[in-house]
């Protein structure tokens, strides 16, 4: 299964249960990548604390709920971004100015628009959280 059915699963899972603002959820199957965009929003404080739980097949997520995500979802296609290009993509993907952000895959792993751009580095965008 490709990373990109992962993350879809991850962000269609996560707005489903906050939704029902239910306290925690689980999503299978897991990745390095996805473990990394769970390591982001927990940054954030989009999502408490998760655990990866070994089943014997693909893995699971344990991640705790804090129905702060009004949206979430992945970027498809998966669009170059320049360092100087950020503001142009958070008018198309987020509600408004500093509210959300873009979640981009650069050089130095994944990371926030914001960390990209005081960083000066540019990327790919996977997917967007507000």
């Amino acid at each position: 299964m490709p990373a990109l059915n992962i993350l879809a699963n991850l962000f269609t899972t996560l707005y489903n249960n906050e939704t029902k603002r239910k306290k925690e959820c689980i999503v299978s199957p897991t990745s390095r990548f996805a473990s990394e965009v769970l390591r982001v929003l927990q940054k954030y404080r989009y999502i408490g604390e998760f655990e990866q739980v070994d089943d014997n097949r693909l893995g699971k997520f344990r991640i705790q709920l804090l129905a702060k995500i009004n949206k979430c979802g992945i970027i498809t296609p998966r669009f170059s971004v320049k360092k100087n290009q950020y503001l142009n993509w958070e008018s198309q993907f987020l509600p408004a100015y500093n509210m959300g952000l873009l979640l981009v895959s650069t050089s130095k792993g994944i990371m926030s628009h914001q960390e990209a751009q005081n960083l000066g580095l540019g990327g790919v965008l996977i997917g967007y959280v507000y």
